[in-house]
C-alpha cells in the first residue's frame, strides 16, 4: 500500500485525482487544499509520495516543496499546467529536489486529466521506489560563486587540453526521469571550444522543451538549441530533441543534420533515444560516438548504445549512486553496453578527457 498525499486547490482536481488513485487500488489517500496543508500534512502523514500542484493560494507549490525537502524529504510528482509558465515552474521544482512531473492537458482546472491517468499512476508508483538524494539549492551569493567555479573549471579544463584533430565526434545523451537536474549538472561543464556537438533525447512533452533549452542555455559555455527544424550539427552546441516528436540524425547537403519528425509508434518514449541512436549508427562512425546514458525508468537507448560499444564507440552509464532512477543505464550495464560507469558529478570530465589528446 502506497501512501498518497494528493495537493491541489480545486477540490475538482482533488476529487479527480483521488478518483484515479482508488480505482487503480493500492493506494492510501490524504488531501491537501494548498502548500500550507501540505507542509503539515507531509510531517503527520508520512505519505510514500506527494502529488504537488504548483498555483496554490496561501503557500505555492515551489515553496511548499522547499519545506517538505528541508523538513521531511519525500518523493514528489509535480502536477502542472502545460504552458510555458508551468514548465518554468516545473524546472525549478525539479531543481528543488522533485522525483518528476506530469502536465495537465487542459490547463490548472483539467476536465480531461484522465487522459494521462496511466502516466500519472506509473509515476507516482516509480517515485515510491525512489531513495531521495538531497542536495542545497545554491541561491544568492552562493549561486553566483558557483556559477564562477563552473567558468574556472571550464576555462582550465579546455585550456589544459589538446583537443583531438578533425571534428567527426559527436556525443549523444539519452535521459529521462530526473533528466533536467542531472543535465544541469553535467552540460555547463563543458568548455565553450569543446569540440564535439551534443545530442540529447530527453523524454518530454512539447511545450517543455523550448523552455528547458532556454534555461539550459543560461548556464552552459556551448550554445542550447532546442530542434523543432532540421539544423547542420556543429561543434560548439548542444541540440535538444523537440518533445512531442523525435530525433534522428542524417545527411543533408553533405553535412550532418539533427531533423525532427512525428513520433514513431513502435517506440514507447518520445523524444526516442533509441531512435536517435539508431540513426546515429546509420550516418556516422560509430568509432567516433560517445554515448551517455542517464537516469529514468525503462530501458530506452540501451540496445542502441550497446551497439555503439560493439562498434569502437565509447559509453556511458550513470552509477546508481546518483541516478535518481537507475532503470536506463542499469539496462546498458546488463548488456554489457557500458564502457564505463560513472556518478552524475565525474561525466563532464570523462568527456573532456575523451575529447582530448
Amino acid at each position: 500500500m502506497i501512501k498518497l498525499l494528493i495537493v491541489d486547490d480545486s477540490a475538482l482536481m482533488r476529487r479527480q485525482l483521488s478518483q484515479i488513485f482508488e480505482e487503480e487500488g493500492g493506494f492510501e489517500i490524504r488531501q491537501a487544499r494548498n502548500g500550507k496543508e501540505a507542509v503539515e500534512e507531509n510531517k503527520d502523514f508520512q505519505p510514500d509520495v506527494v502529488t504537488l500542484d504548483v498555483n496554490m493560494p496561501e503557500m505555492d507549490g515551489i515553496t511548499a516543496l522547499s519545506h517538505i525537502m528541508a523538513e521531511r524529504p519525500v518523493p514528489v510528482v509535480m502536477v502542472s499546467s502545460l504552458t510555458e509558465k508551468g514548465a518554468l515552474a516545473t524546472f525549478e521544482a525539479l531543481n528543488l529536489g522533485a522525483v518528476d512531473y506530469v502536465a495537465k492537458p487542459g490547463g490548472t482546472i483539467s476536465l480531461t486529466i484522465k487522459e494521462v491517468s496511466v502516466e500519472l499512476i506509473t509515476k507516482v508508483r516509480n517515485a515510491a521506489k525512489v531513495k531521495i538524494k538531497t542536495k542545497p539549492t545554491p541561491t544568492g551569493g552562493l549561486a553566483q560563486r558557483m556559477r564562477e567555479d563552473r567558468e574556472k573549471v571550464a576555462a582550465k579544463e579546455s585550456s589544459a587540453i589538446r583537443w583531438k584533430d578533425g571534428k567527426n565526434g559527436l556525443v549523444i545523451i539519452g535521459v529521462s526521469t530526473g533528466g533536467p537536474r542531472t543535465l544541469e549538472e553535467i552540460l555547463p561543464l563543458l568548455p565553450a571550444n569543446y569540440p564535439y556537438p551534443v545530442l540529447v533525447a530527453q523524454h518530454m512533452p512539447a511545450a517543455f522543451t523550448k523552455s528547458f533549452a532556454e534555461r539550459l542555455n543560461t548556464s552552459c559555455h556551448l550554445e542550447v538549441v532546442e530542434v523543432a527544424t532540421p539544423r547542420a550539427i556543429e561543434p560548439g552546441f548542444v541540440y535538444i530533441a523537440k518533445g512531442g516528436a523525435d530525433m534522428v540524425v542524417a545527411m543533408r547537403a553533405g553535412k550532418l543534420t539533427a531533423l525532427p519528425k512525428p513520433e514513431a509508434k513502435e517506440f514507447l518514449w518520445h523524444p526516442s533515444v533509441e531512435l536517435l541512436g539508431r540513426s546515429v549508427i546509420e550516418n556516422c562512425n560509430p568509432a567516433d560516438v560517445i554515448g551517455v546514458m542517464l537516469t529514468g525508468m525503462g530501458y530506452d537507448g540501451s540496445d542502441a548504445f550497446t551497439e555503439i560499444k560493439k562498434r569502437g564507440g565509447r559509453t556511458i552509464a550513470e552509477a546508481e549512486s546518483s541516478a535518481v532512477v537507475f532503470g536506463m543505464p542499469a539496462e546498458l550495464i546488463k548488456k554489457a553496453g557500458a564502457s564505463i560507469v560513472l556518478d552524475a558529478s565525474k561525466i563532464a570530465t570523462q568527456l573532456i578527457i575523451w575529447a582530448g589528446k
